[in-house]
This record gives structure tokens, C-alpha cells and sequence, in this order.
């Protein structure tokens, strides 16, 4: 709220500030022209001059050296004047303060040197003399304490700054891999349901008239392939609505119902192996890889009739392999389905190889290889 309120109000802050400046210098100006031994009241033109000077600061955000610079002048040439002493030097150490912030301490600790040198040279050219009286130390003092003080704000805003851009970016990343997280599941279900439903509509409307019943089945395994999908859609869109981890979770478990979709859709497959007790992780990437790469036989695979399936568990390691007998004859352009592979292995620290049989033709594979961790 405050940020809000400085983004939208900037010159209030700086009107505000440099309010309280001028009436405290003159305020304390004037005081000291009244009680200091010897002194004389403030008068009009001194006046004027304190508030020409404090004025300065409505622009020091824009020009932090100029207007260190003429306020550092201003500040010498007012105390060398027969004007009362007064706090007029907290104008020139607000400019040396926003100098260094803004501009670094190097560039500060030159520009304040040289301010140093030419009242030096004011003083040798007024006075004649070479002589530094022992009070020109708190000027030094000042300079470096005002230097110090400034960087140390400027590397305590920065650090600042480089939190909020890491947690912004933090953010961000972890909104990416949600958002990519959905997209992968919601390419998952829609991909293979839809190719399920395509085939079975095809056989419906192929048979309708010679095989009523063969069209009967197609039609309750559309039924069935589509009120799996929306189940599917409905708990995943979920994350959407509650922010809740309530996306679909796969499992091994569901293998054989996996395996019968590919089956009605005139596929005859054969599976191999088992993949055995695996996290749960393992088993929901090991899942979804599995129905894409049938939904990709279903799809892409040309003249495709058998795929075999084999689960092959060592320890430490789950590889599944998909191999088909499709007529490929070249290599499939990586699309959503792939890139989805190639992610959820690598989540795990896996990796997946997907390719030709042989350059000749003979089929499609997809070998995935996944870590299972706490296993020898």
C-alpha cells in the first residue's frame, strides 16, 4: 500500500520533506541570530537565501550532483557571511546522501574531494592563507560519515530489490511449471479419449448397417472412453478454480483398463514384464507415458496392428518400452505429446528416446527410462 501510494504520489514525499527542512533551518537560523553571543538576526535577505537553497531539494532526486554542489557553495559562502549560524549544511548532506545512493560512493567520495578543495581554495583566495584551521577535520568527518551512511542504504535497497525480483521470479517459475503441469494432463486425457472416440466412431459408422451389434459395443465404449475424459477434465480443471491439489492422479493400478482401450480400438497388444511396487511419482509418469504413446499408435501409426509393451524393473530403474508395427517411414515431427514425455521424465530425472524402428520402416518405439529412487 505505502509502494502504491509513493508510485502514485511521488511529489508529495519530496514537497513534504523539503518542507520540514526549510522550516527547520529557518526556524533554527533564527534562533541562533537571537541567543548566539555576538550574532545578528536573520535578516530578510538571509532569509531568502536559506529558502532559495532548501528549495533545491525539490529536484535533488533528478540532479543529486548539481544540486550538491550549489548547495555546498551556498552553505560556505552563507557562513562566511555576517548572517547567524545555522543548520543550512543539512541541505548539502541530503544531496550527498541521495548522490551516493543513487550514484555509488565512488562517484560521491570524488565529487564531495572536490567540493572540499574548491572551499579550500575560497579560503586561500579570502583569507590569503594557507593555514587550515583545526575545525576543517569535521568537514572530512562529515563527508566520509555521509558517504558511509549513504552506501550502506544503497547496498541494504539493493539487496532489497534483488529479494523481490528473486521472489517475483520464484513465483513465476512455479506458476510456468503449474500451468505446463496442466497443460501436460489435459493434453493427456483429451488426446487419448478423443482418439479413442474417433476410432470407435468409425467402426459405429462402418458396421451400422451390417453388424448392429459391433456398432452397439463401438458406441458404449465411446460412452464409456468420453465419461472418463470428463471425469478426468473435471478434477483437473479443479486446480484451476480452488488453487487445490485435485488433477487427476494416474496410476500403474489402472493399466489393465488403459490396455483395453487400446484393445477395442482393434489393436492387439501384448505386455511384457511388470513394473512392480514403484512410487507413486514413477507409476503416474510411467501412466501417462504409456497412453500416449498408444494414443500415438492410435493416431499416427499407419497399418499399425500390434504393440507390444514391455516393463522391464531393475533395481533402481524402471525402462518401458512401446514398440508397434506401423509402416513410419519418417520420423514424426515432435508435437505436445513428446514434449509431455520428454518433461515428466526429466521431472524425475529420467530420459525418453522415441524414434524408428529401423530407417527401412517396421514400426515406431518409445523407450522410457526412469530412476526409482531409494532403490540398489
Amino acid at each position: 500500500m505505502q509502494d502504491w501510494w509513493r508510485a502514485r504520489n511521488p511529489w508529495f514525499g519530496r514537497v513534504f520533506r523539503t518542507f520540514v527542512v526549510l522550516v527547520f533551518t529557518l526556524g533554527a537560523t533564527s534562533a541562533a541570530g537571537r541567543w548566539q553571543p555576538g550574532a545578528h538576526p536573520l535578516s530578510a535577505a538571509g532569509a531568502a537565501w536559506l529558502v532559495a537553497t532548501v528549495l533545491t531539494l525539490l529536484v535533488v532526486h533528478r540532479f543529486p550532483l548539481p544540486v550538491f554542489v550549489v548547495t555546498a557553495a551556498s552553505a560556505y559562502a552563507f557562513y562566511a557571511s555576517a548572517e547567524p549560524g545555522g543548520p543550512i549544511i543539512l541541505v548539502p548532506t541530503i544531496a550527498l546522501f541521495m548522490l551516493t545512493r543513487r550514484s555509488g560512493p565512488v562517484v560521491a567520495g570524488w565529487t564531495g574531494a572536490g567540493v572540499l578543495v574548491a572551499g579550500y581554495a575560497a579560503h586561500v583566495i579570502a583569507t590569503r592563507s594557507f593555514a587550515i584551521a583545526p575545525s576543517a577535520g569535521v568537514f572530512v568527518v562529515w563527508l566520509a560519515a555521509v558517504i558511509g551512511i549513504g552506501t550502506a542504504v544503497r547496498y541494504q535497497f539493493a539487496a532489497l530489490a534483488a529479494r523481490r525480483e528473486q521472489a517475483v521470479e520464484h513465483r513465476h517459475r512455479l506458476a510456468e511449471q503449474e500451468r505446463l503441469q496442466i497443460a501436460r494432463e489435459v493434453h493427456d486425457v483429451v488426446a487419448h479419449s478423443l482418439a479413442m472416440i474417433n476410432v470407435q466412431a468409425g467402426v459405429a459408422a462402418h458396421v451400422a448397417d451390417r453388424r448392429p451389434e459391433q456398432a452397439k459395443e463401438a458406441l458404449l465404449n465411446i460412452k464409456a472412453a468420453s465419461a472418463s475424459a470428463l471425469n478426468d477434465l473435471r478434477a483437473t480443471l479443479a486446480v484451476l478454480r480452488s488453487g487445490e491439489d485435485k488433477a487427476p492422479a494416474p496410476s500403474l493400478a489402472q493399466l489393465g483398463e488403459l490396455l483395453d482401450h487400446a484393445r477395442s480400438a482393434g489393436l492387439e497388444v501384448r505386455l511384457r514384464g511388470d513394473a512392480g511396487d514403484v512410487p507413486a511419482p514413477v507409476a503416474g509418469a510411467t501412466y501417462r507415458i504409456l497412453q500416449e504413446s498408444l494414443t500415438n499408435v492410435v493416431r499416427h501409426a499407419e497399418g499399425a496392428q500390434h504393440v507390444d509393451v514391455h516393463f522391464d524393473r531393475r533395481p533402481g530403474a524402471l525402462t518401458l518400452t512401446v514398440r508397434d508395427d506401423g509402416r513410419a517411414t519418417t520420423a514424426p515431427t515432435p508435437g505436445h505429446g513428446l514434449r509431455g514425455m520428454n518433461e515428466r521424465a526429466a521431472a524425475l530425472g529420467g530420459t525418453v528416446q522415441a524414434g524408428l524402428v529401423s530407417a527401412t520402416g517396421g514400426g515406431f518405439e518409445v523407450r522410457a527410462e526412469l530412476p526409482v529412487k531409494g532403490e540398489e
